[in-house]
């Protein structure tokens, strides 16, 4: 747990504890809430082949995760901690051009 602290610069294993319970309750309501939208779109399990649905379920889950991300973060009161975390990943990624940087705006 300490290379966490350090790779993330934590103070406390108390935020540490946090941020982690941020991830997995991001990660699990991410894949729940990502059958019900499919749905609103009329793409069911039943109704389509597994080739297009499971594709579709796993495409929607990465910006549904997204979002979730940093409003639990903001929910649990990591907010700063995350949306560096957010910014960083999709510039590594390749999708920088979704978040601006205050330096890039100078």
């Amino acid at each position: 747990m300490s290379s966490f602290k350090e790779r993330w610069n934590i103070k406390s294993n108390w935020q540490l504890f946090v941020i982690i319970v941020v991830f997995a309750v991001t990660g699990s309501s991410a894949a729940y809430l990502s059958k019900p939208i499919l749905s609103l779109f009329g793409i069911v399990k039943g109704s389509v082949s597994n080739w297009l649905y499971y594709p579709l379920y796993i495409l929607l889950i990465f910006p549904v995760y997204q979002v979730l991300l940093v409003s639990f973060g903001f929910i649990f009161g990591q907010f700063t901690f995350f949306w560096a975390f957010e910014k960083k990943m999709l510039k590594s990624m390749g999708l920088g051009f979704l978040v601006k940087d205050k330096k890039n705006l100078e």
